[in-house]
């Protein structure tokens, strides 16, 4: 199985354009939790963790809920490549902010002339002891959640980097899966992560019920290793602490 660390970009020049070639990835055909590290990483964050991306949610692919029943909100390129020299691509894990930036009508007019790929609703749940500070002010559809005087609440994530090999997409994209029950998107609003750990390189799977499976597990994998007390520390973020 390719390690952590393959998985390299390859570029081809042709007529002064340079164009980014996906790599292999290894195959699965399906999964069992039995075979599967229940935690990933060790019981502190190391170098290069933790690492941090911010930045305004751009429109996705739109698979997240509508095949996978799994959101996402996408980072944009910039963000990708800022951290780009300490991530190769695979599954992360870490804690993720929504600060809303948007009114009730400009998320209208986004959603209706474009693809969705809404963090709404997701079937796993928030882990106990997340940083409740701001609820309605994160999930809320209301204007006034553009006027807040305390941080927007922190919630578990894990983060899709790379080409997402079941799609055969032809651009890196860094896909976050907020876990909370979201009851709308998060085009034009900001949004801050924290990554503190790798799970596994992508793969590509036979089947779609094979890559869900193997999500929801990272999703599990992912909850159990945040309760750790060094990094559930992380939701105290200076990142997240900003207005």
């Amino acid at each position: 199985m390719t390690t952590a660390h393959d998985g390299n970009d390859n570029c081809a020049s042709a007529a002064g354009t340079t164009t980014t070639i996906p790599p292999a990835a290894p195959i699965r055909t399906s999964t069992s939790a039995s075979t599967r590290a229940k935690i990933a990483g060790g019981p502190t964050p190391e170098v290069p963790y933790p690492i941090k991306m911010n930045g305004t949610v751009i429109k996705g692919f739109g698979r997240g809920s509508k095949d996978l029943g799994i959101p996402t909100a996408n980072l944009p390129e910039e963000a990708i490549a800022a951290q780009e020299d300490k991530m190769v691509t695979g599954i992360y894990y870490g804690w993720a902010q929504v600060v809303v930036r948007t009114t009730p009508e400009s998320r209208f007019l986004s959603s209706t002339s474009t693809t969705q790929d809404t963090l709404a609703p997701s079937s796993t749940s928030t882990l106990p002891g997340s940083t409740n500070t701001n609820v309605a002010r994160s999930a809320s559809s209301s204007s006034s959640s553009l006027a807040t005087s305390c941080p927007a609440t922190v919630y578990p994530m894990v983060m899709s980097l790379g080409w997402n090999p079941f799609y055969k997409n032809e651009k890196k994209s860094a896909e976050v899966h907020i876990m909370h029950n979201f009851h709308r998107d998060f085009y034009g609003d900001d949004l801050r992560v924290v990554v503190l750990g790798y799970i596994r390189p992508e793969l590509d799977y036979t089947t779609l019920e094979a890559l869900i499976e193997d999500i929801n597990i990272d999703i599990e994998v992912a909850h159990r290793s945040l309760e750790r007390p060094d990094y559930a520390a992380f939701k105290e973020d200076p990142l997240f602490l900003q207005l």
